[in-house]
């Protein structure tokens, strides 16, 4: 869905990393080229859940190998978790 100004210029809706009140997706109308409160802390939470996921990455990689069924399990939903944060990103990077 794209949303026009009055200027005539044509903008998606920013998905942004956090839910609504609901339970469901939250999004932004933001102007790309002057970025709002709303817009510049989703940035600084991107930022940070993108360290957040290589730090995940480090551990993984020391545990993977020594780490009981417990661990793993625990693991692998933290890794699905971070990875859907980075893929959210990538693709509203990529649009």
């Amino acid at each position: 869905m794209r949303f026009v100004s009055v200027s005539g210029e044509s903008f998606e809706p920013r998905p942004l990393p956090w839910c609504g009140a609901d339970g469901k997706p939250a999004y932004a109308i933001v102007d790309p080229d002057r970025p709002g409160p709303v817009s510049r802390r989703a940035d600084v939470m991107e930022d940070a859940q993108l360290e957040m996921a290589g730090i995940l990455l480090g551990h993984a990689r020391q545990l993977v190998g020594e780490a009981g069924t417990e661990e793993l399990r625990y693991l692998v939903v933290e890794l699905t978790r971070s990875l859907a944060d980075v893929l959210r990103i990538a693709l509203r990077v990529k649009s």
